[in-house]
């Protein structure tokens, strides 16, 4: 739709123009959107029967919304995608500082012009994209910034008292009259300026140091907030949590379908990439479990959450990582490996918070170690499972895998090899080979070889053999070996 073509008061009042509130238009909107099935928040993933119908419920209720949850939970996403609820365009009086409505001016210039030009009114029209206003609660924050202050340089200008309205400089909340407006982090806001927003809340008005100011203001508030801040750094004063209609709770994906489905969406597109690379099912899947392992790990802090970032960051870190070793081999296409996996270790250490064990153990460690659950969690979806006590004259699946590294073998496998050095390394090993072509007999060429590095790294994860790092790459050996070796 383009925008309009209606320049003056009279000619919108000739249209028999409707005007709605803002929250009027959220409603009518999203019941036209569930008329017609359509998905009004498209791109959020795993909220279909949970979040997603609480917010339209809230919505259709024209309530205020406070999204609860830990970081990476699409708080803020879910905010902005609303715009899209909005009417595409509305009619404004033209060069009103806070968007009046032509037909219920509020501000001091909208009011005069109007009386002085009547039906010649210039009107203009605001499209919904800039209906949006976003403010981090920070300390710093000040009710000057959300509310307005008086400007003296306005007053010395225009040689006007303190006491006239034209003296007043907006904030950020009456120029976002008659648009979404939010509050990421509230709790981080100072308890003295939520307190500010009462009465904005509750009478659609503003309050500015002495005026007796009568604004009734048509904005709706989403609001988001973190649990853990409510300990940590703030929280929500009782009075305004009160005064919010809806206050909703957000969660993390319940499986590693949406987990993979998020990532995949959110994360920088391969096209991007130099090379071609094929990147398996399964080694997607290793990769959201990475997350779903921190999650429930003891040495991080659950309280803190694990945000879906990590996957998305670990995840470009791992193409970065394929990109740059296929590019150093003069490779054009390659396979993502196993072992690029450790290529997403600082992108899983700078997205958890360690309790103090984890702090002792480190951080690297911890990463490392998730990486091993995530692995074996994985492991015994494809194989038998490892079993830690195993009668000694059973014959068990990884038996001849394990003696031909008693017999003195030993693999390595280099960070940088090249794709026929890599194969050659796992190929040399003729029972590991039979292992897959047995359980996985349906792979192609490309997914067969990280499957021979999952069998590898799973039977170091039980440790069933032991796996050494060095500068260029890992070493898989007996365990008992370099056991006595260690000594």
């Amino acid at each position: 739709m383009t925008k309009p073509d209606i320049t003056t008061l009279g000619e919108l009042k000739a249209k028999d123009y409707s005007i709605k509130s803002i929250k009027d238009e959220l409603r009518a909107n999203l019941l036209r959107n569930i008329k017609s099935n359509t998905n009004s928040f498209e791109g959020i993933y795993g909220y279909e029967n949970s979040v997603i119908p609480q917010i339209e419920r809230a919505i259709l209720s024209k309530h205020n919304i406070n999204l609860l949850g830990l970081r990476g939970q699409a708080k803020t996403k879910i905010a902005r995608l609303m715009v899209n609820l909005l009417d595409e365009w509305i009619p404004v009086v033209k060069g009103s500082e806070i968007n009046d409505d032509p037909f219920a001016p509020i501000s001091h210039y909208a009011k005069n012009l109007i009386d002085e030009k009547k039906d010649d009114t210039p009107i203009d029209w605001l499209h919904r994209s800039h209906r949006f206003a976003e403010k981090l609660a920070t300390p710093d924050v000040s009710v000057a910034d959300l509310i307005g202050d008086i400007d003296p340089i306005k007053a010395a200008n225009q040689k006007l008292s303190y006491s006239d309205e034209r003296v007043l400089h907006f904030g950020m909340i009456p120029r976002a009259n008659r648009s979404l407006f939010v509050i990421n982090e509230l709790p981080d806001l100072q308890a003295r300026i939520q307190v500010s927003l009462f009465n904005i809340l509750q009478e659609g008005d503003v309050q500015i140091r002495g005026f007796q100011l009568r604004m009734p203001l048509d904005v709706q508030f989403i609001f988001t907030a973190n649990p853990e801040d409510y300990t940590n750094r703030g929280s929500i004063v009782t009075p305004l949590k009160d005064r919010l209609g809806s206050q909703i709770l957000t969660h993390y994906p319940k499986d590693i379908a949406t987990a993979k489905t998020i990532t995949q969406n959110e994360a920088k597109k391969q096209e991007d990439l130099s090379v071609d690379i094929h990147m398996s099912d399964v080694a997607k899947d290793l990769l959201e479990q990475i997350s779903f392992e921190a999650r429930d790990n003891e040495y991080v802090d659950a309280n803190s959450g694990v945000s879906a970032r990590l996957s998305i960051s670990a995840y470009e870190n791992l193409m970065s990582t394929v990109e740059r070793r296929a590019i150093a081999n003069a490779d054009d296409n390659t396979q993502v490996r196993l072992s690029d996996f450790t290529g997403t270790i600082p992108a899983i250490i700078g997205k958890i918070e360690l309790l103090y064990e984890g702090e002792q153990s480190g951080a690297d460690q911890v990463a490392m170690m998730l990486l091993d659950e995530a692995i074996k969690s994985i492991f015994i979806n494809y194989f038998p499972e490892i079993k830690k006590l195993e009668k000694k004259e059973e014959k068990k699946p990884y038996d001849d895998i394990i003696a031909w590294f008693y017999e003195g073998n030993e693999v390595e496998i280099l960070d940088n090899a090249s794709d026929d050095e890599y194969k050659a390394s796992l190929l040399k090993m003729e029972p590991l080979e039979k292992l897959i072509n047995a359980h996985q007999p349906e792979l192609d060429e490309q997914d067969k070889f990280f499957f021979m590095e999952l069998v590898l790294w799973s039977l170091t994860a039980f440790k069933k053999l032991s796996k050494h790092r060095f500068t260029e790459g890992y070493q898989f050996k007996d365990s008992l070996g370099s056991y006595i070796q260690g000594l």
